[in-house]
C-alpha cells in the first residue's frame, strides 16, 4: 500500500498509539491494544512500560504476541513476576497509569462486554471472558479502549456487563476515559456521565459515527479531525505487522 494512503484500521491503531504518553506504565491487553501500545513504544514513546497479565513487566516484543503466555513477552521483559504479584503490587497498588483494553460490546458509559453475546445461559457466541479487565478498569488511573465501531459493538444495553466503565466512589480510578475506533474518538468530559464524540478520522462524518452507534450519541461542542498517520507511523506499523506475520508463519 502506498505511503500516502492508509486503512481505517491503521488510522485507528495510530490514533490509539498517540494517546499513550512516553514514560507511562501501561497494562495492556492482547490484540488491538497490544498493537497500538507497541506502535507507541516504537515511535514517540520509547520509555513506555508495557505490563502484560502474565506478569511480564517492561516487555519490548519485536513481534506482536499471540497471547499473554507468548514467550516473546518474557524474553524481552525487564523482569517477570507471578500473576498475583503483578496484580497486587503493581495494578492494585496504583502503579499503572493506563489500562488498555479491547471489547466485544461497549455502552454509552464505557462499560464492556467480553463474556457472551446473547443470553448468558444459551449464548449465540461465548467470548474469552473477563480475564483481568475488571481489575484493570478499577485500578488503573485511566482506561483506554480500542474497538471497531458498529451498532453491533456500540449497543444501548450490553448482553453481559463484564467490566464497569465508570465506578463511582473510586477517587484514584477514572474508569474508561477514551475510546478509539475506526471512525473517531470518544472521551469522557467533565460533568457528562456518557462518552462524548470529540474527534472523527479523515474522511469520516459525524453522521457516519452516529449511524454506527446503538444509542443517541452525544458530541462535543467542537468535533475536530484526527491528523492522518505520518509516513513514519505507517512504515513502523506495517513493518511490525509484517515481522509478526513472518514470525508466526514459521512457528510450528
Amino acid at each position: 500500500m502506498p505511503e500516502n494512503t492508509f486503512t481505517a484500521e491503521e488510522m485507528m491503531t495510530v490514533a490509539a498509539a498517540r494517546a499513550l504518553p512516553d514514560g507511562a506504565v501501561c497494562f495492556v491487553g492482547i490484540g488491538l491494544p497490544s498493537e497500538a501500545a507497541n506502535l507507541a513504544r516504537l515511535t514517540h514513546a520509547p520509555n513506555l512500560v508495557l505490563i502484560y497479565e502474565s506478569g511480564t513487566i517492561g516487555s519490548k516484543p519485536d513481534v506482536l504476541p499471540l497471547s499473554i503466555g507468548d514467550g516473546e513477552l518474557a524474553e524481552t521483559a525487564s523482569t517477570v513476576v507471578s500473576t498475583p504479584e503483578v496484580f497486587r503490587y503493581y495494578l492494585q497498588a496504583g502503579r499503572v497509569d493506563v489500562g488498555f483494553l479491547g471489547a466485544a460490546q461497549l455502552d454509552r458509559f464505557g462499560s464492556i462486554n467480553t463474556t457472551v453475546i446473547g443470553d448468558y445461559h444459551k449464548p449465540k457466541v461465548r467470548l474469552p471472558g473477563a480475564g483481568g479487565a475488571p481489575e484493570i478498569a478499577n485500578c488503573s488511573r485511566e482506561v483506554f479502549v480500542i474497538v471497531r465501531q458498529s451498532p453491533r459493538t456500540f449497543v444501548e444495553e450490553l448482553d453481559f456487563v463484564t467490566t464497569v466503565g465508570r465506578k463511582e466512589g473510586l477517587d484514584r480510578a477514572k474508569g474508561v476515559s477514551r475510546v478509539v475506533t475506526d471512525l473517531g474518538v470518544l472521551e469522557r468530559q467533565a460533568g457528562v456521565r456518557e462518552l462524548v464524540l470529540t474527534r472523527v478520522h479523515p474522511g469520516v462524518t459525524e453522521d457516519q459515527v452516529r449511524e454506527a452507534t446503538g444509542w443517541r450519541l452525544k458530541t462535543a461542542e467542537e468535533v475536530t479531525q484526527t491528523d492522518p498517520p505520518t509516513a513514519a507511523e505507517l512504515a513502523t506499523l506495517r513493518d511490525l505487522k509484517e515481522r509478526t506475520r513472518r514470525a508466526h508463519a514459521l512457528r510450528p
